[in-house]
């Protein structure tokens, strides 16, 4: 079998993968209408999302769930980004502190932060982060700190430009590097980061064929609101406001 990726085996890609998988566990179970409420549905923007989208309640809220369970998985591709580092030469994963460091060839290091996309860190986040690799440069004044950005604007390895307490600020040791670059910085193959994104879809494949349990378990919540009320609209507003006034009348 054919494995294109030299600077991870594929016995330790796969079992990545695999851990990445496992942390998909909770969202495979069925969601019963207590989970679907656990933090109180808004119903008045599930009508707006019915009628200006010109769907059924049904798809709204079966589009709800998916929300719900994408919220979760964002961890898990989190894990996913972080801990590939774990399998690749002169890189480690602290529990604490960094996402990485990376050791360069002359022993200087680099640490990372990562971030899943460019725009999710507002600037408060962002002046934290930035505050947080100068104090690491002046700890050891040998090393680099980078922002990673797993789906950044552009590929890109530039020196970070940011604003601190409205003066603009920039030191040429902290960057802002797109992953692919990042990539191609640790592991010295160009295309590093395409060709992990090319085998791992057959990997999933593989690893779901293995194990028969890996299937998302049927949803209860449409059933159990039309078991209140046939009428799933009014038992989703019953859900929300039943100690209000005039909605239990309504939805009976």
């Amino acid at each position: 079998m054919n494995w294109n990726l030299d600077f991870i085996s594929r016995e330790n890609f796969k079992k990545h993968v695999a851990n990445t998988m496992k942390t998909y566990d909770n969202t495979l179970k069925a969601i019963d209408l207590r989970a679907f409420n656990s933090n109180i549905v808004d119903p008045i923007k599930l009508t707006f999302d019915s009628k200006v989208y010109k769907k059924n309640i049904e798809e709204v809220i079966e589009n709800e769930i998916i929300r719900q369970r994408d919220k979760t998985n964002t961890n898990a591709i989190g894990y996913f980004h972080q801990n590939m580092f774990k399998y690749i030469k002169k890189c480690e994963v602290p529990e604490v502190g960094f996402d990485v460091i990376f050791t360069k060839n002359d022993n200087s290091k680099v640490y990372v932060e990562m971030k899943n996309k460019h725009n999710t860190m507002n600037s408060s986040a962002a002046q934290k982060t930035y505050m947080k690799m100068m104090n690491q440069i002046l700890i050891d004044d040998n090393c680099e700190c980078y922002l990673v950005e797993i789906i950044a604007k552009r590929s890109q390895n530039i020196i970070w430009n940011i604003s601190l307490d409205y003066d603009k600020v920039s030191n040429p040791k902290i960057k802002r590097v797109s992953i692919d670059k990042f990539y191609e910085e640790v592991t010295g193959v160009k295309n590093a980061f395409y060709l992990i994104c090319k085998e791992l879809p057959s990997i999933i494949d593989e690893i779901i064929l293995e194990n028969k349990q890996l299937t998302v378990e049927e949803d209860t919540v449409i059933s159990e609101l039309k078991e209140t009320n046939p009428d799933i609209l009014k038992s989703l507003y019953l859900l929300a406001f039943s100690t209000y006034e005039g909605f239990n009348q309504e939805c009976e």
